[in-house]
């Protein structure tokens, strides 16, 4: 049995795995959950799940919280905890390994906090990487835990080298069999759906609203990575992830745009032969194989051998969805932002921070209507170039240099 803690567990990810959960209880428990602000969702949770301790956006959250458990689970009442600080205190609750499926850099201090307590990690967050990456691989290293990616195209990567013979490259986690395969790969294909812009200029990018940015052709994912995806800044962060996690440099992940969604992510080996994973759009696969590694769970039925079953019993007919797949270089000119990201982490040191910051603030700024869409990428290149990188050296130097990105971007705005 293992005991999972869910960081982020109202959002698309944390339902998700606790479907996952729900449908294999002979395999797993929760030992914790938390949420921002859905406190209901949480309420409802807690009621089901019956977690040790939890985590709630306010205090006003958790007065709700336990006035709503009162008299259900008497004894049984989870610790409560409370902000960023109360993440950090879940984090050390006692768990086999714990789903960071939270939003921006409010992953990294749980997640930090985690991996100190010796917990295996199951990554959604990727900007737990994008900000703290030096940080925190090196940390699992010392603490021998484990990340294994949650990210559709990490996790298929990772899939990748496990078929390869294992995917020890990386720093970031250790498996069972062969000690290094990074002098075999010549390089990572990362693939992205494109967005929802995918083929239009600038120009007809200017004046999109909210609306139409968060109208993703494939994926059901939340709001700020919904924007991301039609900037593709999420595919510039995955480009820093994928460098951390599997210890390749940036130059050798290439981004290939593939909208139908199909791939999920290969990997060239020196030899010419290209490896790739494949499956329709959805995140229980990859959530599935992070929380029950390194065995897979069975998330369809059994086989029956007819046609007529493989267009609903959820697996890919390659006769119908799998039948054209396309590829297409990215348009870097009309998608900055992931220029931006080979860019920052070129750079190094505190570079990639100050464009998360940046990205993150200009993002919820967009989505209350405050900026147009094209001020995001344009404002993160102007802010880049007005801050220092020094390297950080812990996580409170990292999020000090996101308070300054934030606060500078929204200078630039209000100028």
């Amino acid at each position: 049995m293992k005991r999972v803690l869910v960081l982020g567990s109202t959002g698309s990810i944390g339902t998700q795995a606790l479907e996952i959960i729900r449908n294999n209880k002979d395999k797993f428990e929760v030992a914790g959950l938390s949420c921002r602000s859905r406190v209901d969702d949480l309420i409802a949770q807690v009621k089901e799940f019956k977690p040790k301790a939890v985590c709630v956006g306010s205090s006003d959250d958790a007065e709700k919280l336990l006035v709503e458990l009162d008299g259900f689970l008497r004894s049984e009442r989870p610790e409560v905890y409370i902000g960023d600080a109360g993440l950090v205190e879940l984090a050390k609750t006692d768990c086999d390994i714990v789903l960071n499926a939270l939003m921006g850099i409010s992953g990294l201090a749980p997640t930090y906090e985690a991996i100190s307590q010796g917990r295996d990690i199951a990554l959604a967050n990727k900007e737990t990487l994008v900000t703290g990456g030096k940080i925190v691989t090196d940390l699992c290293r010392k603490k021998n835990v484990k990340i294994l990616p949650v990210d559709s195209e990490h996790s298929a990567i990772f899939q990748c080298l496990e078929g390869y013979g294992g995917s020890s490259c990386g720093k970031a986690f250790r498996t069972r069999r062969r000690t290094d395969v990074k002098p075999v790969i010549r390089r990572i294909l990362l693939t992205a759906s494109g967005g929802p812009f995918r083929g239009r200029t600038l120009e007809e990018m200017k004046d999109v609203t909210v609306e139409q940015a968060l109208n993703h052709p494939n994926w059901d994912m939340g709001s700020k990575i919904t924007i991301d995806s039609a900037t593709m800044m999420n595919k510039g962060l995955e480009v820093i992830e994928a460098k951390w996690l599997f210890d390749i440099p940036a130059d050798k992940i290439d981004v290939h745009v593939h909208p139908e969604s199909i791939v999920h992510s290969m990997v060239e080996f020196m030899d010419g032969s290209v490896m790739a994973q494949m499956g329709l759009p959805d995140m229980k696969i990859p959530i599935g194989l992070a929380l029950n590694y390194p065995e897979r769970l069975q998330l369809l039925p059994e086989f029956s051998g007819r046609d007529e079953d493989r267009l609903t019993d959820g697996s890919l007919d390659f006769f119908t969805k799998g039948a054209d797949l396309h590829f297409e270089k990215a348009d870097r000119k009309t998608f900055k932002c992931l220029d931006i990201a080979y860019a920052a982490i070129n750079e190094g040191g505190s570079a990639p921070i100050v464009m998360n910051g940046a990205n993150e603030e200009l993002v919820a700024m967009f989505l209350k209507g405050e900026i147009g869409f094209t001020d995001i990428a344009d404002t993160i290149e102007t802010v880049m170039n007005s801050i220092h990188y020094s390297e950080p050296e812990t996580v409170d130097d990292i999020l000090e240099i996101d308070r300054q990105a934030r606060m500078r971007s929204r200078e630039l705005l209000n100028r």
